[in-house]
């Protein structure tokens, strides 16, 4: 068969993701696709994967692809006649300390809101379920049903061979050498066997994909780590049925096949691998062993699994993965090149991953949009300075092991830090700042006091900066802060048609007087929010936009892909971030601190809420904004990068008159939750309209032009009460005892669940654990819906009672930030 000179679609890679992708797109009628695979199928690291199919994942719509995937491996034999080694005896993850037990629990009641079969494990029933396990020092466990484990190699031959009976072409031993990129697009591949034209490359390469994505201009950071595991000899007394078992505090997992026990680990401390390229002969190889490496591992796994003490080793394998900066694989159309998509780095859930991930891709690529939300793995929350080689490698030592770490709230990375720094960094660690990293980004998510050391000590609980974030807390609600918001995201739209365009993006009018501020979103076609912004109007067509740091590669690259499509438009769109420093100065006291540094009117009547303007402090001249993301009096003020320490002294100096105090993130995302401000990603996404969120205020219905999205907000304003809606949660329980909120909490009224929180804090200013989220109702959630019910909130199994209201708890008419 010889390479054809164009396919619809052309999946780079024939790995289980690769394989996934080309059966799932002949199964929804496209196909005309090839598939190249530089050696052999399954070859660079899904041979070697231990083939374990685990459904619980960190969100509903992760957790839902997952579910998918184990039930087409349950049925994905029998259509294509391969073999796929799938069996579903379900998995048991087991605890050592209570903190573990607390998070597996947690996990386990958000499984529930996902439709998860999971059960709590006392520690005789864990025994019961694999009675070769050593459970003296387990404090508990969970079971989930349906998970299973599937053989590697024969489970991708199967989607090939899917592919391949609706039509795909499949080429082994073809080399990709680079894909071709004309005006912005992806428009072919370069192979050894010639060139082949596509309408739509997709980028599945593993730990190639890094290399190949570069040459295309394209960020895919990943990097490829050592991975270990044993096989042992046949053990008699070995049962045939056993679950999945992981040992999570021992860093472990235990499958049973053929009588024999597979042990593998994800170690706290890793080896990278591959730092100088791949070699060209790659395939089917393993890496040398490292004992030395492997042995505190497997010492452990002896005492856990005592039966291991007399089993031979028949192989001690050790063999590359790829891994991602923030352990999430990554799928969808590249921000930098249209009609390039990527599934890759799949940080060693691959198998689990590879059916959802292959049937979304699919539609995505019929579709040219995400059939869900995808925040957490969609290709565009990279950023391009991940992409250095130096900083991959010092991360990949950390998160291989952080996948069987404690997932603690708050965690922060340990590896690859000081990436992006502000001017203020030492200024701000001289004064206790706890820094913590978004985005690469250092920034301070506390200020420790003197004789405390500025450091995590981490708890499901309340944490150790608890009392020191409620300082700061109250400091916003009494007096004036000062936070450090740099990182902030800051574009520069300009030109003739500058506001024809936004206006035609964002959901309010930005056809407004120079000067104002502007809060909206930008929606896709089904009114789904793609981005939370604000716009402030410079000029007659001169525009700063100002999103969130982790939406800075993916909200330019919506609004630059909207200009590419209308060329005739006058309009540029420029990320002028670095160039901007940006501080935040909040509270009671914050005019009269500006007030004296600027000498400015800083008065109601003179520089209302929602206006921007400029004044001087110091030696600089400063953009300052009456706006606020905690809920006060305050006003954003935007520097020239090289100005801010100036400005910052003065406001310092000057500050102590008024009770000024450094406050970092952790206190200001506090104050939003009480304040009900959305955040992105978090509280609203994709799938989530205005309507949904409660920000229908931000929609002019009948501005000129309309804006994208309208039609289906419209039709769904129409249809009158919503079945979903955004809500303000409170536990009853304000003790020091109380549960702290953070995400996928089931939301319960009357018994049975609802909906599942978005997010959560604890409220300084009110003294109540708080939280946000989505409820559900087929009639529509109203006022009255929820004034009717009896509400819980379960957290680690156990119900708690709750309220529940539309409006924000603090300050519900916003009197405080138009004082």
């Amino acid at each position: 068969m010889s390479l054809p000179s164009h396919a619809n679609v052309v999946i780079i890679g024939g790995g289980v993701a690769g394989c996934s992708i080309a059966y799932h797109l002949t199964k929804i009628g496209i196909s005309d696709v090839v598939l190249l695979e530089r050696k052999q199928l399954t070859c660079g690291t899904t041979w070697h994967a231990a083939g374990l199919v685990g459904q619980l994942r960190a969100t509903r719509n992760l957790t839902e692809l997952a579910k998918y995937t184990a039930d087409l491996y349950r049925s994905l034999e029998a259509e294509t006649g391969q073999a796929t080694g799938f069996k579903q005896n379900g998995s048991i993850s087991v605890a050592k300390t209570p903190a573990r037990l607390e998070e597996l629990y947690r996990g386990a009641s958000m499984g529930k809101t996902f439709g998860l079969e999971i059960d709590h494990l006392r520690v005789e029933e864990i025994r019961e379920r694999w009675p070769l396990l050593e459970v003296g020092d387990l404090v508990g466990g969970i079971f989930i049903r349906k998970d299973g484990q599937t053989n590697p190699i024969d489970t991708t031959q199967a989607f090939a061979r899917g592919a391949r009976m609706r039509g795909a072409k499949i080429f082994e031993n073809t080399k990709v050498q680079g894909i071709r990129v004309e005006k912005g697009r992806a428009v072919g591949v370069e192979t050894e066997s010639g060139y082949i034209a596509a309408d739509t490359v997709v980028l599945c390469a593993g730990m190639w994909s890094h290399a190949l994505g570069r040459a295309a201009g394209v960020s895919i950071p990943l990097h490829a780590a050592e991975h270990f595991y044993i096989v042992t000899e046949p053990i008699a007394q070995l049962p045939s049925n056993l679950p999945v078992l992981r040992v999570y505090d021992e860093c472990a997992y235990y499958k049973e096949d053929a009588r024999k026990i597979l042990m593998g680990c994800f170690e706290p401390v890793a080896k990278p691998w591959g730092m100088n390229g791949i070699p060209e002969s790659f395939c089917f190889d393993s890496l040398p062993e490292d004992a030395d490496h492997f042995e505190p591992i497997l010492a452990a796994a002896v005492r856990r699994v005592p039966v291991l003490a007399d089993a031979g080793i028949q192989l001690l394998f050790n063999g590359p993965e790829s891994f991602t900066p923030d352990d999430r694989y990554y799928i969808g159309e590249a921000p930098e090149v249209r009609d390039l998509f990527v599934a890759t780095g799949f940080n060693s859930v691959g198998i689990a991953a590879s059916g959802g991930a292959g049937k979304v891709v699919a539609q995505w690529i019929l579709d040219r949009r995400p059939p869900m939300d995808f925040a957490d793995v969609d290709i565009r929350r990279a950023l391009p300075f991940q992409s250095n080689r130096r900083y991959l490698h010092d991360r990949t030592v950390e998160t291989l092991g952080l996948l069987y770490a404690m997932h603690w709230p708050y965690y922060q990375y340990q590896t690859a830090r000081g990436a992006r720094r502000t001017a203020l960094h030492d200024r701000l660690l001289a004064l206790g700042a706890c820094m913590g990293e978004t985005a690469g980004w250092e920034r301070p998510n506390w200020f420790a006091p003197a004789g405390v050391e500025p450091r995590y000590e981490y708890a499901y609980g309340r944490q150790n900066w608890f009392d020191y974030c409620g300082n700061e807390s109250r400091a916003v609600r009494d007096a004036v802060a000062l936070f450090d918001q740099t990182c902030f995201a800051k574009y520069l739209v300009q030109g003739r048609d500058a506001c024809a365009v936004l206006n035609r993006l964002s959901t309010s009018n930005l056809d407004v007087a120079p000067g104002r501020i502007v809060y909206t979103q930008w929606l896709n076609e089904r009114g789904g929010i793609e981005a939370d912004l604000t716009i402030t109007r410079l000029e007659a067509n001169k525009f700063l936009v100002v999103t969130s740091a982790i939406s800075q590669t993916r909200d330019l690259a919506w609004l630059t892909r909207y200009l590419d499509d209308h060329p005739a438009l006058h309009c540029t769109a420029t990320d002028v971030t670095a160039g901007i420093a940006m501080l935040g100065v909040m509270g009671p006291q914050s005019r009269a601190l500006l007030t004296k540094v600027s000498g400015a009117d800083l008065s109601n009547a003179a520089h209302p809420f929602g206006q921007s303007r400029e004044i001087e402090i110091g030696y600089a001249r400063v953009r300052a904004s009456r706006i606020t993301y905690v809920g006060e009096l305050g006003w954003e003020l935007y520097i020239p990068a090289e100005q801010v320490l100036d400005v910052y002294e003065r406001l310092v100096e000057a500050g102590a008159e008024f009770g000024l105090q450094h406050a970092g993130y952790h206190a200001m995302a506090a104050c939003r939750v009480e304040k009900g401000y959305r955040h992105w990603s978090h509280d609203i996404a994709d799938e989530d309209t205005p309507l949904e969120a409660g920000l229908g205020f931000t929609v002019a219905w009948d501005k000129e032009g309309g804006f994208i999205g309208r039609g289906a907000l419209l039709a769904q304003k129409q249809r009158g009460t919503l079945p979903k809606r955004l809500v303000q949660l409170m536990l009853e329980d304000h003790s020091a005892a109380a549960p702290m909120l953070y995400h996928e909490e089931p939301i319960i009224r009357d018994g049975e669940i609802v909906g599942s929180t978005r997010s959560g804090a604890w409220g300084h200013r009110i003294e109540r654990s708080i939280g946000m989220g989505y409820v559900h109702c087929d009639a529509g959630v109203t006022s009255d819906w929820l004034a009717a019910g009896r509400w819980e909130i379960e957290v680690a199994g156990v119900p708690h009672a709750a309220r529940v209201q539309l409006q924000p708890w603090y300050d519900p008419k916003g009197e405080r930030i138009k004082s």
